[in-house]
């Protein structure tokens, strides 16, 4: 079961969220293989983090769980809050295979809460620049509610066209990168 996982920080945690940098990078090391894509947020400035996605393929709910929940900066009340759902894959691919690799343009995370649940979320043609692309599902994984996309784009007005807006009730940009220990 692929889920969708976006820590959103506290206010004010940059400091903490340095101090367990090591931790939080060791507790997804334990992840490596489950992991189809993961990295931080960043306020429009692009300096500070405000938030850490991941995307993973997972056993079950409870283990979906387990990882959002003793993550390290988590746990020491870095994040103010959490946001887990089932996703969906519809590229089947990790952010490792990204043709554009991991640096060079800007990379956005684009969410989506849907208010048109009817009809199949289908991956737009020009694929060239998205990252990770799905939708997010209810807790069963039947319902649609969302989409979570990753994507490369020259601005956040460009990264929000990649969603139809009449499809959704709110639609968030956010500032990412590729994330984990760099070689």
């Amino acid at each position: 079961m692929e889920f969708f996982c976006y820590h959103r920080d506290r206010r004010g945690s940059s400091a903490l969220r340095e101090e367990l940098l090591e931790a939080h990078w060791s507790y997804m090391d334990r992840y490596a293989e489950a992991m189809i894509a993961r990295g931080p947020t960043f306020a429009d400035d692009g300096d500070a983090a405000t938030g850490s996605v991941h995307m993973v393929d997972l056993p079950d709910s409870a283990a979906a769980r387990t990882f959002a929940f003793d993550e390290p900066n988590y746990q020491g009340g870095v994040y103010r809050d959490v946001q887990l759902r089932r996703w969906r894959n519809l590229l089947g691919r990790t952010m490792w295979d990204f043709s554009g690799g991991r640096d060079g343009g800007n990379r956005y995370l684009v969410l989506g809460l849907g208010v048109d649940r009817d009809g199949e979320l289908a991956v737009p043609s020009d694929r060239d620049e998205l990252i990770a692309y799905g939708p997010l599902l209810s807790d069963d994984g039947v319902i649609w509610i969302g989409t979570a996309v990753l994507l490369r784009a020259s601005g956040p007005n460009q990264a929000l066209a990649v969603l139809d807006s009449n499809r959704y009730a709110e639609i968030e940009v956010h500032s990412w990168a590729f994330g984990g220990r760099r070689s």
